[in-house]
C-alpha cells in the first residue's frame, strides 16, 4: 500500500475520468439500492456518485487514499472484509481486484453479500488474472470496456 499512500494526492487527476466511465457504464445494466460496499474504493470516486441510491461504505488497505473520502469508510482488504455474514444489498469494485487473491476477495464479497445482492466489479483487462477472473465469474454477464472487463452478477451467482 504504500504505492498507493504514495500517490493518494494526485490519484484522482489520474483517474477520475476512467472511473467514472466504469462507475456510468455499471448504472446502465444494475439498479443499485441498500446498503452499498465499494470493494477497493481508494479516495471514493467510484463509491460517491452510488450516494445518490445508496447508503455507502468505501473500504480500501490504503488509508492515505481514505482520508479523501468524506463519506463513510473503512480502512480493510478485499479478503478480509472486516463485516458480518449477508450484510450488503450491492457490491461494487472497480479495477482493484487484480491485486489481491482472487478467490479469497471473491468468498469474502459472497460471505457479505445478501443472497441476491447485485455485484459489480470491472477487472484489468490487460491482468495476467484476467482467465481465472472470467473462469470464477463465469455466471456473471461481461462486458468488454476499454480497458477493463465489467462483470455483473449476484451472489447467487457467485460459486
Amino acid at each position: 500500500m504504500k504505492y498507493y499512500n504514495s500517490i493518494s494526492k494526485g490519484y484522482d487527476e489520474l483517474h477520475k475520468e476512467e472511473q467514472l466511465k466504469k462507475v456510468n457504464l455499471i448504472l446502465k445494466h444494475l439498479k443499485p439500492k441498500g446498503l452499498l460496499l465499494d470493494v477497493g474504493a481508494g479516495s471514493g470516486i467510484s463509491t460517491k456518485p452510488f450516494e445518490k441510491y445508496c447508503r455507502c461504505i468505501a473500504l480500501d488497505p490504503s488509508i492515505e487514499l481514505l482520508k479523501q473520502y468524506k463519506g463513510t469508510k473503512v480502512l480493510g482488504k478485499a479478503e478480509s472484509i472486516p463485516f458480518p455474514d449477508k450484510t450488503f444489498d450491492v457490491i461494487i469494485s472497480i479495477t482493484a481486484l487484480h491485486h489481491t487473491n482472487l478467490k479469497k476477495a471473491l468468498s469474502e464479497i459472497k460471505r457479505v453479500a445478501k443472497p441476491n445482492a447485485k455485484i459489480a466489479i470491472s477487472f484489468l483487462k490487460k491482468s495476467k488474472k484476467l482467465n481465472q477472473m472470467k473462469k470464477l465469474l463465469k455466471n456473471f454477464k461481461q462486458i468488454e470496456e476499454e480497458k477493463d472487463m465489467l462483470f455483473i452478477g449476484s451472489a447467487k451467482h457467485l460459486e
